[in-house]
This record gives structure tokens, sequence and C-alpha cells, in this order.
């Protein structure tokens, strides 16, 4: 097969998800993940199994992705991975896989930035987000808002100051006795409760700014009074405590969204991240944007929790523009848009 066209392969292993994906000349072609379930049975992720994971998981990944992609790695142009921010070890996994096969094929590195790949997913499908736009990324490590002015420019304009919304929602999770992950388990519940039925903190940050730790601790305050008079209260009111604190978050969330829409005066509006996935968020969202009469840009489930599609999409515009990485190149824990 003779071809003039460019293929990336993207990796993606920044925390509990290894995944493949090839892209041509911007279209998606595959984008496969593998879900670490070992991190179940210890509440959360534990580091040390995510790498090890991540060593059994890479090359099958890999190897699926280019044979489903109809092409051999002989055509690949670059490799392309998360070089941060994330869980250090499993970050060395895909970094160290990456420029292995690079130098292998002699081919160009792209490093991507884990966040705006999440923001970036919403050019994988249209309807494409014209620019500028606001975006609200939200994640299990993340909380903020973006101004995306184009596909490799991008501003933090507001912040969460401690916990970011997805610890809040599984930190709460765990409070009510739900297993990890325990923010889609809220949001489950959260369908079959009223959302007025408890009253839980809104915390109001200065400027574009969030906080999230406070409404953990109103929670657990909260628990601890109620047990005490009646030991079954979570069982008998879990749906509307659900509901009650997935209202609380969200409505944190789109405080600090209308005002940046405002101060900035865009009314492109897009979500993303793993909390994006959220369909209290989703569709409370979808309702302010008609009120209000944003365009709004909501990605597809499977690009909203961690993927490489989006890192294949992010590198396909670093490698437009020429931006490659030497070998010498590290991964980063803690990493800036």
């Amino acid at each position: 097969m003779v071809t003039n066209d460019i293929f990336i392969l993207a990796i993606e292993s920044s925390c509990d998800e290894t995944s493949a994906s090839v892209i041509a000349d911007g279209k998606v072609l595959n984008n496969i993940v593998a879900t670490q379930s070992v991190h179940e049975k210890y509440g959360g992720v534990v580091p040390e199994l995510a790498s090890r994971a991540h060593q059994e998981n890479l090359i099958p990944v890999v190897q699926e992705a280019i044979s489903t992609s109809g092409i051999s790695k002989s055509h690949l142009s670059a490799i392309a991975f998360t070089r941060g921010p994330g869980l250090m070890g499993s970050l060395l996994v895909g970094v160290s896989f990456a420029k292995a096969f690079a130098y292998s094929l002699n081919i160009p590195l792209i490093e991507v930035n884990h966040m705006n790949a999440h923001i970036l997913a919403h050019f994988i499908e249209d309807p494409k987000p014209n620019f500028p736009f606001i975006c609200l990324t939200v994640s299990g490590g993340h909380t903020q808002l973006v101004l995306v002015k184009n596909h490799l420019t991008m501003e933090v304009i507001g912040e969460t100051q401690d916990d970011a919304v997805g610890e809040a929602f599984d930190k709460t999770a765990k409070l009510l006795g739900l297993p990890y992950p325990g923010g889609p388990l809220i949001d489950k519940y959260a369908k079959l409760g009223n959302p007025k039925a408890f009253q839980f903190p809104i915390t109001r940050m200065p400027e574009l700014n969030y906080s999230f730790s406070g409404i953990k601790t109103a929670v657990l305050y909260f628990l601890r009074d109620q047990l005490k008079e009646n030991p079954k209260f979570i069982e008998e009111n879990l749906a509307d405590l659900c509901a009650s604190v997935q209202y609380s978050l969200v409505e944190m969330l789109l405080i600090k969204l209308k005002l940046a829409v405002k101060q900035y005066g865009v009314k492109e509006v897009a979500i993303a991240g793993g909390v994006s996935a959220n369909s209290g968020l989703r569709d409370t969202l979808t309702k302010l944007a008609k009120e209000k009469g944003w365009n709004l840009y909501i990605p597809k489930f499977e690009y909203c929790t961690d993927n490489a599609a989006m890192i294949a999409m992010a590198a396909h515009y670093k490698y437009l523009k020429g931006e490659f990485s030497s070998m010498d190149v590290t991964p980063l824990a803690k990493m800036k848009i």
C-alpha cells in the first residue's frame, strides 16, 4: 500500500486506562482502551498497580490499534504520547514505549499535554466549536475553565484551588459507602432522587476559581449527625443524598462558567474530561445553554474519559506545525496548559 497520508499512533497511559489510537490526516480510525479493574477493591487508583497493568496492556492495545487501522507500522509518520500530567510511573511506561518505538522506526515523537487533549477531543467529530471558545474541563484530577484561542493556544482563566470536582464526587461517594469509582454511581442514584432534599454549601471563590474540599467536609458532618439519630439514614435516603450532592457540585461549576462567558463575551461553550460524562451536568448545562443562547459542545461518552483518540487529535495539530519532541524527553507528573 503506497500512501502520502499522515498516520500517527497515539498512546495514553496517564492514570488507569491504557489506550492506543491511530489517526489519518485528522480522522481518528480507532480508539482502543484497556480499563484496569484491579483498583476497585482498594477504593482508588494504586499507582504501582497502575504502572504494572500498563506494562501488561500496552503492547496488546498498540497491536490492535495498528491492525484495525488497515495500515502497517511502516506507514506511521509519528508516535504521540501523553507526557503529563498524570501518575509518574504510568507516564513512564507510555513515554518509554513511545520513544523506543519511534526510534526503531526512525520517525518523530510528539508529546501531548493530557489536559489540552481533553479539550481537543471536540475536534474528533462534528460539530466542532468555533474559536474562541470556553471549555469547562472537569476530571478526577482537574477542574479548569480554559479560553481556547486556537488548536494549540489555550489559557486557563479559572481553576480549583484544592480538590477537583471528580475528587469531590468520589470522596463523597466513599462517605456514602459506595464502591470505587463512586462518581458514576452518584450520577446513577441521583436520577432517582430529589436534588433539593438536602442542602449542601455552595462554595464561592474569588474571580473564576473553584473550591470543592468544603462539600466533602459538610457531607461528613451531616452524615455523622444524621446517623446518630438513625443508623439507616444513608440506606433510606441514598438517592436523595446523591441527587443533592450532585446538584450542589453542578451548581458550583455552572456559576463560574456563566461568569466566564459574560466576562469574555464568548458564547461558544464546551465541556471536557471524565466528569463531563455526568448526566446531571450534561442535562443542566444543555438547559442553561438554551436559555442563554450559547452554542454548546459535549463530546461522546467514549471521548470524555481518558483515551488515546484525544491524544491523537492533539498530535495531529502539533504534527502540522512541526512541533516534535527530542529523544531525551521525560514525563511530567504536573504539567500546565
